[in-house]
Protein backbone atom coordinates (compact mmCIF):
# COMPACT_ATOMS: atom_id res chain seq x y z
CA UNK A 1 0.00 0.00 0.00
CA UNK A 2 2.82 2.38 0.92
CA UNK A 3 4.55 1.69 -2.38
CA UNK A 4 1.37 2.53 -4.30
CA UNK A 5 0.85 5.83 -2.43
CA UNK A 6 4.48 6.78 -2.94
CA UNK A 7 4.26 6.08 -6.68
CA UNK A 8 1.02 8.03 -7.01
CA UNK A 9 2.37 11.02 -5.09
CA UNK A 10 5.60 11.03 -7.10
CA UNK A 11 3.70 10.91 -10.38
CA UNK A 12 1.48 13.81 -9.37
CA UNK A 13 4.44 15.92 -8.28
CA UNK A 14 6.36 15.22 -11.47
CA UNK A 15 3.40 16.03 -13.69
CA UNK A 16 2.85 19.31 -11.84
CA UNK A 17 6.48 20.30 -12.39
CA UNK A 18 6.39 19.29 -16.05
CA UNK A 19 3.47 21.58 -16.84
CA UNK A 20 5.09 24.75 -15.53
CA UNK A 21 6.00 27.34 -18.15
CA UNK A 22 9.63 28.43 -18.28
CA UNK A 23 10.32 31.33 -15.99
CA UNK A 24 12.26 34.00 -17.89
CA UNK A 25 13.55 35.41 -14.61
CA UNK A 26 15.51 32.20 -13.98
CA UNK A 27 18.09 33.23 -16.58
CA UNK A 28 17.93 37.00 -16.00
CA UNK A 29 21.47 38.34 -16.18
CA UNK A 30 22.89 34.84 -16.56
CA UNK A 31 23.18 34.62 -20.33
CA UNK A 32 24.41 36.64 -23.29
CA UNK A 33 22.70 36.75 -26.66
CA UNK A 34 23.41 38.20 -30.09
CA UNK A 35 21.23 38.79 -33.11
CA UNK A 36 22.60 39.30 -36.60
CA UNK A 37 20.61 40.02 -39.73
CA UNK A 38 21.36 39.50 -43.39
CA UNK A 39 19.25 40.86 -46.23
CA UNK A 40 19.94 39.28 -49.60
CA UNK A 41 19.62 41.05 -52.94
CA UNK A 42 16.21 39.52 -53.63
CA UNK A 43 14.82 40.96 -50.38
CA UNK A 44 15.16 37.70 -48.45
CA UNK A 45 15.62 38.42 -44.74
CA UNK A 46 17.79 35.93 -42.86
CA UNK A 47 18.87 36.03 -39.23
CA UNK A 48 21.03 34.24 -36.70
CA UNK A 49 20.23 34.32 -33.00
CA UNK A 50 22.86 33.02 -30.58
CA UNK A 51 22.62 32.68 -26.83
CA UNK A 52 25.02 31.30 -24.27
CA UNK A 53 25.04 31.00 -20.53
CA UNK A 54 27.41 33.62 -19.19
CA UNK A 55 30.50 32.13 -17.64
CA UNK A 56 31.56 32.99 -14.13
CA UNK A 57 33.94 35.72 -15.31
CA UNK A 58 31.11 37.42 -17.24
CA UNK A 59 29.02 37.43 -14.07
CA UNK A 60 31.85 38.50 -11.76
CA UNK A 61 32.01 35.35 -9.65
CA UNK A 62 34.71 32.77 -9.10
CA UNK A 63 34.29 29.55 -11.05
CA UNK A 64 35.49 26.23 -9.58
CA UNK A 65 38.41 24.73 -11.44
CA UNK A 66 37.54 22.04 -14.01
CA UNK A 67 39.94 19.69 -12.22
CA UNK A 68 38.03 20.14 -8.98
CA UNK A 69 34.77 19.37 -10.77
CA UNK A 70 36.24 16.08 -12.04
CA UNK A 71 37.43 15.18 -8.54
CA UNK A 72 34.01 15.94 -7.09
CA UNK A 73 32.30 13.83 -9.76
CA UNK A 74 34.49 10.83 -8.93
CA UNK A 75 33.32 11.07 -5.32
CA UNK A 76 29.68 10.75 -6.30
CA UNK A 77 27.86 7.49 -6.00
CA UNK A 78 25.75 6.11 -8.85
CA UNK A 79 22.48 7.38 -7.41
CA UNK A 80 23.62 10.98 -7.02
CA UNK A 81 25.15 10.85 -10.51
CA UNK A 82 21.79 9.72 -11.92
CA UNK A 83 20.06 12.61 -10.12
CA UNK A 84 22.62 15.03 -11.55
CA UNK A 85 21.99 13.71 -15.07
CA UNK A 86 18.24 14.13 -14.56
CA UNK A 87 18.74 17.73 -13.41
CA UNK A 88 20.91 18.36 -16.46
CA UNK A 89 18.14 17.07 -18.74
CA UNK A 90 15.62 19.33 -16.98
CA UNK A 91 18.02 22.27 -17.32
CA UNK A 92 18.46 21.57 -21.04
CA UNK A 93 14.69 21.60 -21.59
CA UNK A 94 14.40 24.87 -19.67
CA UNK A 95 17.38 26.35 -21.52
CA UNK A 96 15.87 25.37 -24.87
CA UNK A 97 12.64 27.16 -23.94
CA UNK A 98 14.69 30.19 -22.84
CA UNK A 99 16.51 30.34 -26.19
CA UNK A 100 13.15 30.29 -28.00
CA UNK A 101 11.79 32.97 -25.67
CA UNK A 102 14.90 35.10 -26.15
CA UNK A 103 14.51 34.96 -29.93
CA UNK A 104 10.82 35.87 -29.72
CA UNK A 105 11.54 38.84 -27.43
CA UNK A 106 14.40 40.01 -29.67
CA UNK A 107 12.23 39.86 -32.79
CA UNK A 108 9.44 41.70 -30.96
CA UNK A 109 11.84 44.45 -29.89
CA UNK A 110 13.60 44.97 -33.20
CA UNK A 111 10.67 44.27 -35.55
CA UNK A 112 12.79 42.28 -38.00
CA UNK A 113 10.26 39.56 -38.89
CA UNK A 114 6.87 41.24 -39.01
CA UNK A 115 5.00 38.24 -40.41
CA UNK A 116 6.77 35.45 -38.58
CA UNK A 117 9.65 33.24 -39.64
CA UNK A 118 10.69 29.70 -40.44
CA UNK A 119 13.56 27.97 -38.69
CA UNK A 120 16.30 26.86 -41.07
CA UNK A 121 18.63 25.45 -38.42
CA UNK A 122 18.30 25.00 -34.67
CA UNK A 123 21.03 23.77 -32.36
CA UNK A 124 20.56 24.00 -28.62
CA UNK A 125 22.97 22.25 -26.31
CA UNK A 126 23.92 22.66 -22.68
CA UNK A 127 24.78 26.30 -22.12
CA UNK A 128 24.51 27.51 -25.71
CA UNK A 129 22.01 27.79 -28.50
CA UNK A 130 21.78 29.00 -32.08
CA UNK A 131 18.75 29.49 -34.29
CA UNK A 132 19.03 30.47 -37.94
CA UNK A 133 15.89 31.48 -39.75
CA UNK A 134 14.23 33.25 -42.63
CA UNK A 135 11.49 35.83 -42.26
CA UNK A 136 8.17 35.20 -43.99
CA UNK A 137 8.06 38.82 -45.17
CA UNK A 138 10.40 40.40 -47.69
CA UNK A 139 12.67 43.34 -46.97
CA UNK A 140 11.40 46.86 -47.49
CA UNK A 141 13.62 49.88 -48.14
CA UNK A 142 13.24 50.80 -44.45
CA UNK A 143 14.33 47.29 -43.43
CA UNK A 144 17.42 47.50 -45.62
CA UNK A 145 18.38 50.82 -44.09
CA UNK A 146 17.69 49.74 -40.51
CA UNK A 147 19.13 46.21 -40.56
CA UNK A 148 22.25 46.55 -42.66
CA UNK A 149 24.33 46.27 -39.46
CA UNK A 150 24.78 43.61 -36.73
CA UNK A 151 22.94 43.61 -33.43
Amino acid sequence: MFKFLFTLTSTLLLSACATQAPDPELFAGKYRDTFSSSIKGEGIKLFTYKAKVANATDRGIEDPLPHQQRVDRRKQDARSYAREQERRADFLALWSAQVDLGLEKTLDMNGYCKEGYIVLHRNVSEGRGEIRGECNDGATAADIQKFSRKY
